[in-house]
């Protein structure tokens, strides 16, 4: 608390805030110095609100042991001061004999007589008051469950009566009668009590999260997963991190280790790690750990006993090791809780959830489907998995693996790899074998492969590194070709490098140019080049020309790359070397399809896709069927596209996993996909295509992609799925470290915050929103985007009602835009803000409402002056649309008519096509009518407005208009 309140109103303005805060340690430290500063004032009914407030922190922020104890004060203050409490401070002290109730029941230390005494307690306190004893047979019910005791009668004298304005509000009472059916083994029962809360028509701060936590098993086993797998994405949103829903997170993990998502269990378990620490209920914390209990066993018996877990702070744990220790404090928790009941109760339940089959081998909950193959630490990931061992001597593995090389068979990678173990062990020996060469011929050639996979990262600086140390150890074997090509590759790398790190097309193109060069002179002053090595050595070569042209986009540079590509060819098909063949082929397509000759690129590609087909290697089928369909996409042509890649991503899954590049197959398909107006097609593919990357490194381009699935998710109105897909990205250590381009983490933030907006999570939403705000302020070298942020975030905080905030932070969108300007948005959220004020504020509102419209008659003037085109509707048009709005919402019906018709005036009579206009110009037409006719109270003007409109619109074709101007004509009839 920045400052102590010193009066009765500082008093009660700190408690509201408090009131905004999340709960936990933050809002519980500042209501108990909230309490402290209470009790300085002689005014008990500021006391009295500061002990409410404190009790509810600890409520919620699962300290049951100190609950009683600040309700014990309440009621002392009650019966000696009664007249403090009026009727709300005494509805809410009756309300919270519950929460004493539910407290004591979490405790087991708190003998079971002291729990009978309590409810004696309130029962006895609410008679005497004259209410009804509905909440107290309530709690008697809940004891009688929570010991395990026969519930029948308790059952009924509490569903029986009828409800009072003490009771339990509708969600949570629904939720106790549905697991009253559960616990009898009734799922059908339980889920059609369910049904109100599940379907969102009942809701309570912590409903409808609690009833889905105990709903998923029930749903599955019904048959009703996708319900199951959508509950469980908002369910689980509504609990994560909250101490207070400790054992509803549990359930969520039960939930993902009964469904083949132990990976998600293991990801949810690390998000919600602080709740070991956080968790002082006993009856939650036995929850929460035979949830987690349940995950871990599953892990375990499936044979991943040492991947790492989250547990407790303080250790790294596996999952063998955090199970051991979960199970015995949740055992030993059962067991108090048992015998301060004097039944088995708990330990039978706890054995229960462990003993469960699982009940689907793989529900697909989120779109970032993984598995605990994909939760190997990284270190320990390879990309190709080893061979299983054949009858073959080192000696033949290792020329095996450079006769795959040579050819560039996908089965190389698992050979190197193989290698790669062998040689690093203690107990290697070299072959003393001449075919084999000497140990510093293999180390290099190892060395090439560390380069080429760290070129398929674009990690290009050190691929170059790579391959110049083995040129030094193909120097030191004498394997002269060896060296040169390594050389070769270094010089290609390096210029790749450039490419990359420049941001000028000249400096690009000239490293790129001195590359080939100084390839052509190698090539030049060599003697006695194999033929295998020399195409090796023109491929580099035409490479190099190759992406000149890319990188340049200047057709002057296609014919040295397609002179390039053609000697390639030449060569190798003299020396009848197919790999190579292919190559060329492959790079003369890409040079003509660079060059804009798109029809002549499909006709190479058919070519060599007829040869490959015919003579080989079948292994380049994916990568030519991946270029045909991005020719394809480039031709308008999706349909033959889809074909392409589809069949390209079939022929790549015949060959070991990740010896050829899908990605790019995945992401060309999620176009194709798109064309074609399949966009959940389009989504399953960026998933996998960005699943890809970061398995295999790339995870800057990772995260972009999923940034791009995220916002696709968005717009499909999926927002639980793609609030699920960020959480889980946001939770990747190089995120959470900060480690990833800010820019592009605040983008994976922004959709997300985009995301809770539409799911009417108004609350979060406004948080992300704010967060972002004041991150995006320092970004000096890109103020647009922070005027972009700012704005939203301000229409959030107006949606909040607290334009006043509102006001200060549009005004630093206002203040950024002036640096790079963002006029539509900036014009759309100005005018947003004055129609949420002059709507929730009515004529008291008005001038502030009026402001933020001149800030946007401003924007709009110097858009005007720049020539800039607003994408949706001209900015003049919609400001004196939004000026007759917030005038009729503040009852200046006059200047709202007036506004009105200059909107009407700007926006044009309508045309016959299709579009936004004519929706846009009929609104105008009703609300101008609607303010003329009724509030204006001139019907025959407005009747003649409507009727000449709608005769206009009709002779257009514009029914869905006509009809709700027709609708308003009726009405206004009729009065």
């Amino acid at each position: 608390m920045p400052t102590t309140p010193q009066t009765i109103d500082e008093l009660h303005e700190a408690l509201q805030e408090n009131g905004r805060r999340p709960y936990g340690r933050t809002r519980t430290v500042t209501a108990e110095e909230l309490v402290d500063a209470a009790e300085q004032f002689a005014e008990p009914v500021a006391l009295v609100h500061a002990l409410l407030e404190l009790q509810e922190a600890y409520t919620y922020g699962s300290e049951p042991r100190k609950s009683p104890v600040v309700f014990a004060r309440l009621l002392t203050l009650f019966d000696e001061q009664p007249d403090v409490f009026d009727e709300r401070l005494r509805h809410l002290l009756f309300w919270r004999f519950k929460w004493v109730a539910a407290a004591l029941r979490a405790l087991p230390e708190i003998p079971l007589a002291s729990l009978r005494q309590w409810l004696t307690e309130m029962r006895d306190r609410y008679e005497k008051a004259g209410l009804g004893l509905q909440p107290y047979y309530g709690q008697a019910y809940q004891l009688a469950a929570h010991v395990g005791e026969d519930t029948a009668l308790a059952y009924e004298l509490w569903a029986g009566r009828s409800r009072t304005q003490l009771s339990d509000c509708e969600a949570c009472e629904i939720c106790e009668r549905a697991l009253y059916h559960l616990a009898a083994g009734d799922d059908e029962r339980a889920l059609r009590a369910w049904e109100p809360v599940l379907a969102g028509k009942e809701s309570c701060q912590e409903e409808p999260a609690r009833s889905i936590s105990y709903a998923l098993l029930p749903l599955v086993r019904a048959g009703r997963t996708e319900e199951a797998r959508r509950l469980h994405l908002a369910g689980y949103r509504g609990c994560r991190r909250n101490p207070s829903m400790a054992g509803e997170v549990g359930r969520h993990l039960e939930f993902c280790a009964l469904t083949g998502n132990e990976a998600r269990g293991l990801e949810l378990l690390a998000e919600n790690r602080t709740l070991f620490e956080e968790v002082d209920s006993p009856l939650d914390r036995l929850a929460f750990l035979t949830g987690v209990d349940v995950l871990l066993r599953r892990v375990e018996s499936l044979g991943h006993g040492d991947l790492p877990a989250a547990g407790p702070a303080g250790r790294t744990w596996t999952v063998a090791a955090l199970r051991a220790d979960v199970a015995e404090q949740a055992d030993g928790l059962a067991a108090r809780f048992d015998t301060r009941n004097g039944t088995a109760t708990h330990a039978e339940r706890r054995e229960a959830r462990l003993d469960r089959a699982p009940l689907l081998d793989a529900l697909e909950l989120t779109l970032r489907a993984r598995s605990l193959d994909d939760v190997v630490p990284a270190a320990t990931v390879v990309d190709s998995p080893a061979p299983a061992p054949v009858a073959e001597s080192l000696t033949e593995l290792i020329l095996r693996a450079r006769a795959l090389r040579t050819d560039g068979h996908p089965d190389a990678d698992a050979c190197w790899t193989r290698l790669r173990t062998m040689v690093a062990a203690e107990d290697y020996t070299h072959p003393d074998d001449a075919t084999v060469g000497t140990l510093a011929e293999l180390r290099a050639d190892l060395l090439i492969e560390d380069a080429h996979k760290a070129g398929e990262k674009q990690e290009f600086t050190v691929a170059a590194a790579l391959q110049e140390q083995a040129a030094e150890l193909y120097d030191e074997a004498g394997q002269e070709e060896h060296a040169l090509l390594a050389r070769a590759g270094a010089l290609l790398t390096t210029a790749e490098a450039t490419s990359q790190d420049s941001e000028s097309t000249e400096a690009r193109t000239a490293a790129l140019t001195d590359a080939h060069a100084s390839m052509v002179r190698m090539q030049e002053a060599a003697t006695g080049l194999t033929p295998p090595y020399e195409a090796r050595l023109l491929r580099l070569r035409a490479t190099a020309l190759g992406l000149r042209l890319q990188v340049s986009r200047d057709k002057e540079f296609a014919a040295p790359a397609l002179a390039e590509a053609d000697l390639l060819l030449a060569h190798a098909t003299e020396h009848d070397i197919a790999g190579q063949v292919s190559r060329a082929m492959m790079l003369r397509a890409g040079s003509y399809a660079l060059s804009g000759e798109l029809p002549t690129a499909v006709e190479e590609i058919d070519a060599l896709l007829d040869r490959l087909r015919t003579q080989g290697p079948a292994w380049h089928l994916p990568d030519a069927l991946g270029l045909r369909g991005q020719l394809h996409l480039g031709l308008r042509e999706a349909e033959a596209a889809h074909a392409d890649l589809a069949e390209g991503i079939r022929l790549a899954a015949e060959w070991p996993a990740g010896a050829i590049d899908t990605v790019r197959l995945h992401g060309g398909l999620a176009e194709a996909c798109m064309r074609l107006g399949r966009a959940q097609e389009a989504l399953r593919h960026l998933t996998r295509s960005a699943e890809l990357e970061l398995r295999h490194g790339s995870r800057t381009d990772a995260y972009c992609t999923y940034s791009n699935a995220a916002q696709l998710t968005l717009d499909l109105g999926r927002v639980e799925d793609c609030i699920a897909l960020l959480d889980s990205l946001l939770s990747e250590p190089d995120i959470s470290s900060g480690e990833l381009d800010d820019r592009l983490t605040a983008q994976l933030r922004l959709t997300r915050a985009r995301a809770l907006h539409a799911g009417d999570d108004l609350k979060a939403a406004t948080a992300e929103f704010i967060a972002l705000a004041a991150s995006s302020a320092g970004w000096d070298d890109d103020p647009g985007s922070h005027a972009m942020i700012a704005a939203e975030t301000a229409v959030l905080l107006g949606e909040s009602g607290e334009f006043g905030r509102a006001r200060e932070v549009v005004d630093q969108a206002l203040a950024a835009h002036a640096r790079d300007a963002r006029y539509e948005s900036l014009s759309s959220a100005l005018r947003e803000l004055a129609r949420l004020q002059a709507r929730a504020q009515g004529p008291d509102g008005l001038a502030d409402a009026l402001a933020f419209l001149t800030d946007a008659g401003r924007i709009a003037d110097e858009a005007r002056a720049a020539g800039y085109q607003a994408h949706g509707r001209p900015l003049d048009a919609a400001l004196a649309y939004e000026y007759g709005r917030v005038n009729a919402y503040a009852g200046e019906h006059e200047d709202a008519l007036t506004a009105l018709d200059k909107a009407l005036g700007l926006l044009g009579e309508p045309g016959p096509e299709g579009g936004d206009q004519a929706v846009e110009w009929a609104e105008c037409v009703r609300l101008a009518a609607a303010v003329e006719g009724f509030h204006l109270e001139r019907p025959g003007p407005a009747l003649a407005r409507l009727d000449a409109a709608i005769d206009r619109l009709s002779a257009l074709g514009h029914k869905e208009e006509t009809e709700a101007l027709a609708a308003l004509a009726a009405e206004l009839r009729d009065e």
